[in-house]
């Protein structure tokens, strides 16, 4: 069979390419080796889908070359897709941060796309493995599945990164990269829980549940969101952020009183209740499991606030804001919800997504060297860079 345009992977990016490229009349057909379109969708932001983000900028993007997203941001805005969430009469909501979620489910976003490819005559193959890619001429690719051969003037990588294997993330698009002889840059995980060593989990594992407002940072960045201690480690969206800049062997800093003074709530304190005990005082700050283990961790007595010397006060306020943690790790691709690195955008255009050295051959989505913060900012990368693509392809 022979299409304009093949786009390999049903998922975003994928869905929102077919359905660009069938809009300007092309033939189109979309590989996937799952059996339904849009299984990460499904379980994103809790079942309900975070599609996009009302402050979408390009600084909120990790990326070798930090201008290469801008063209594809501003050709598909956010304000693009809400439009076209709005023509299918999705109902949606902002939680935080410009955070846009579907008031029901994730559902009537696939649907949404689904549809879109449908009505531009769009034509699927699912649970199809593909055993070769090769171009053939100047004019055309031919691909051979399990499921017969294709061939197209055009292929649009779709197939995403290495995060949620159990999704059926695969290195598909990084070893085609490689194939067609391109850079692909080191990935790891991102957007990602921080895994502990055993001194500080064991004793936080106890606490597990505990979530608290903080700001935490790495040299280049800090986020101020919510901490959520779990019995492997550190999550919640502030973690997560910052699970991207963090380097493996660097500590966090966080912040448990971002929006105050601690040194002035302290020495308040032991002003107007001296014979409070410091666990007490701690207490009127931060969840009361958490403080016991906190001390625990920071060998501190439990004394009266008129008892703590100089330094044990200067110890406890440097750590409240500036608590310095190791993390051992991340979990990893089993948990994070982005791949780091990819493939490299020097050899891609920044206006169309075609690889520069092979006319005819886009790639888009995670499987390219851009990682948006969490927020829906990956999947506005996903409909800004499946557009470009589907705009060109064919």
């Amino acid at each position: 069979m022979k299409y304009d345009v093949i786009v390999i992977g049903a998922g975003a990016a994928g869905l929102q390419c077919a359905a660009v490229a069938g809009a300007r009349n092309k033939s189109v057909l979309v590989i996937d080796h799952a059996k339904r379109p849009g299984k990460k969708i499904l379980i994103s932001g809790g079942g309900r889908c975070n599609f996009t983000n009302y402050y979408i900028e390009p600084d909120k993007y990790i990326c070798k070359n930090p201008h290469f997203c801008k063209s594809a941001l501003s050709q598909y805005t956010q304000w693009d897709f809400i439009a076209l969430v709005e023509k299918y009469k999705i109902a949606y909501h902002e939680k935080t941060l410009g955070q846009l979620f579907c008031d029901d489910s994730a559902k009537e976003i696939v649907a949404m796309l689904v549809s879109e490819c449908t009505n531009n005559k769009v034509q699927f193959q699912y649970e199809a493995n593909i055993t070769s890619l090769e171009k053939e001429s100047d004019a055309h690719f031919r691909i051979s599945t399990n499921k017969g051969e294709f061939t197209s003037a055009s292929v649009v990588v779709a197939s995403g990164g290495l995060s949620m294997p159990k999704l059926g993330a695969t290195p598909f698009a990084y070893k085609l990269a490689e194939q067609f002889g391109l850079e692909v840059l080191p990935t790891r995980a991102g957007l990602v829980p921080f895994t502990l060593n055993p001194e500080l989990k064991e004793p936080l594992a106890q606490i597990s549940g505990v979530s608290m407002s903080v700001s935490i940072s790495t040299p280049s960045n800090a986020f101020k969101e919510d901490m959520l201690i779990t019995h492997r480690g550190l999550s919640g969206p502030a973690v997560l952020q910052i699970s991207s800049y963090w380097e493996p062997g660097g500590d966090v800093l966080i912040d448990m009183f971002p929006n105050g003074d601690f040194q002035a709530e302290l020495d308040q304190a032991i002003e107007n209740q001296p014979n409070v005990q410091l666990k007490t005082f701690l207490s009127q700050h931060f969840a009361k499991r958490f403080v016991e283990t906190f001390l625990q961790i920071l060998s501190m007595e439990n004394l009266l606030l008129k008892q703590l010397i100089h330094k044990q006060r200067e110890y406890l306020v440097k750590n409240v804001h500036e608590w310095a943690v190791k993390p051992s790790g991340t979990e990893g691709y089993r948990t994070a919800e982005v791949t780091l690195g990819g493939v490299n955008t020097d050899q891609l255009s920044s206006k169309t997504m075609e690889v520069k050295s092979c006319p005819g051959l886009y790639f888009i989505g995670e499987s390219v060297d851009v990682t948006g913060w969490l927020g829906g900012y990956n999947f506005q990368w996903a409909w800004s860079s499946g557009y470009c693509a589907g705009m060109n392809a064919g």
